[in-house]
């Protein structure tokens, strides 16, 4: 049973403003302690947990990994303490800030154009938004949310479905004039097909040919870190690109990229969720309010067949 004598909040909030100013007698003079006190309490605070926090064979502070490990996890602590506070004084209205990871190209064509409407109506939480496909450690990263498309890999993550997006090939018809529109699997191995420059859950573009589907390894000039830089890379015509419909939805209607093999397209599905740590029973408000947020008005929903749009007219977009 714990002893209520020990203050732990109070030990880890000195513990963590040790390792962000450096040093122990730094710490001191925040708080207007002696650095033997303040170093006392970290070997109070190891001998607890029974692990070394520190390693005191330098003058400069140094983590362990355990260390390291602990004091991620007390930082999160403690913002989630503050948070607490706040919203008991503010009566659970959700405020503060809120870190999210998203991938590029549901940032770009999705995230971003709700931001204003979010801030109309949750004046009180600010947001940090980074944008990149690369699958993060949300405790490393100090997220609170990240969006991630594919299979999801089992962990302690919480995920909210946020719905689903067909897979395509299109081309810039500048390509197309110049290289020519493949119509069968053979014609298009000699056509170059951007892909990424990490490994996927399936890293190549699955083609149904009669009752078989076959995966054709991307073999482009050029591999690219996020899908919007391989939209990009497909409007500026450097070859084919196989990319999620709803980031391409504007440009096929425009006639500014063209979908092609639509007849050997599978119909696969790429899910989108929105993971976070926690239950979602314990979130803070700012957090819940995000989720709430995504999950009402960023839904993904696939269109059957973007051949039948092609040429018309963007349709109109109603305010969330």
């Amino acid at each position: 049973m714990s002893r209520p004598s020990i203050n732990r909040s109070g030990e880890m909030e000195v513990f963590a403003k040790a390792v962000e100013v450096g040093g122990f007698s730094a710490a001191a003079r925040h708080y207007r302690m002696t650095p033997s006190a303040v170093s006392k309490l970290v070997l109070r605070l190891e001998e607890r947990l029974g692990v070394r926090l520190v390693n005191r064979s330098t003058r400069k502070l140094q983590l362990t990994p355990e260390g390291h490990a602990f004091y991620e996890r007390t930082v999160r602590i403690l913002a989630d303490i503050d948070e607490a506070e706040r919203s008991a004084s503010a009566g659970e209205s959700p405020t503060g800030r809120v870190r999210l990871n998203v991938n590029a190209s549901f940032g770009t064509h999705i995230l971003i154009p709700l931001v204003p409407e979010f801030r109309r109506r949750f004046p009180a939480v600010t947001l940090d938004i980074v944008m990149t496909d690369a699958v993060v450690d949300l405790m490393e990263a100090r997220a609170d949310v990240a969006i991630r498309a594919g299979p999801l890999k089992s962990s302690t993550l919480i995920a909210r479905k946020l719905g689903a997006t067909r897979m395509m090939v299109v081309a810039a018809p500048s390509y197309l004039e110049r290289c020519g529109t493949p119509s069968t699997i053979e014609e298009l191995k000699s056509h170059d097909r951007l892909g990424f420059c990490y490994a996927r859950a399936i890293d190549g573009w699955p083609l149904r040919t009669g009752s078989e589907t076959i995966v054709l390894p991307a073999s482009g000039a050029v591999q690219v870190s996020d899908g919007e830089g391989l939209r990009h890379l497909a409007l500026a015509g450097a070859g084919l690109a196989r990319l999620a419909e709803f980031t391409v939805r504007g440009d096929v209607r425009t006639g500014r990229l063209v979908p092609v093999l639509e007849d050997l397209n599978p119909g696969d599905l790429e899910e989108i969720h929105a993971v976070f740590l926690g239950q979602g029973g314990a979130l803070p408000a700012r957090v819940r309010a995000v989720l709430d947020f995504l999950a009402r008005y960023a839904r993904v929903t696939p269109e059957p067949d973007m051949r039948k749009t092609q040429g018309q007219a963007p349709a109109r977009r109603d305010r969330a």
